[in-house]
């Protein structure tokens, strides 16, 4: 039985959510799975996946195959790295401590490149509100600088009178 590692879509139409599932290779894509992962949801910036590394390293290391963009979630959340890794141990090019020394600082680099993106976005949106408020107050003080003179001859006819 060849056994992928896939996306199983979910969610309303134009907004995809997934969960991230060991299935048989020949089940249908929504169907029957052998165990759910994760979940991974492209609606967020950055998107936002939550997964079980140590039950995706099993199954890699008991031959399940991931399919394309699995992969490359599996790769962004360091499942790869620590199936990697892994094997290394199983050779005797590292110890375990090793290994998890190094998946642990790769883990933490990650975590802060993350961050870094999260501020940048936040800053970009931060930037975008405070031109758009600029922009809405010029606009206010430009119609009010062309109802003046309006308002000034109601006031001047009136007193005429």
């Amino acid at each position: 039985m060849p056994v992928k590692i896939r996306l199983q879509r979910h969610g309303k139409k134009g907004k995809p959510f997934y969960w991230i599932v060991a299935a048989d290779g020949r089940a249908k894509r929504d169907g029957k799975y052998l165990e759910k992962l994760g979940t991974y949801n492209p609606n967020t910036n950055p998107a936002q996946i939550d997964l079980d590394i140590d039950g995706a390293v099993t199954w890699l290391q008991n031959g399940a195959q991931p399919t394309d963009t699995a992969r490359a979630i599996l790769s962004y959340k360091g499942v790869m790295m620590k199936n990697h890794l892994a094997g290394g141990v199983r050779k005797g090019a590292l110890t375990e401590e090793q290994a998890e020394e190094k998946f642990n600082a790769w883990i933490e680099e990650k975590g802060k490149s993350v961050d870094a993106k999260k501020n940048t976005l936040a800053t970009a949106k931060e930037k975008v509100a405070i031109a758009a408020l600029e922009a809405e107050k010029a606009t206010n003080e430009a119609r009010i600088a062309a109802n003046a003179p309006v308002a000034e001859e109601a006031a001047a006819s009136s007193e005429e009178e």
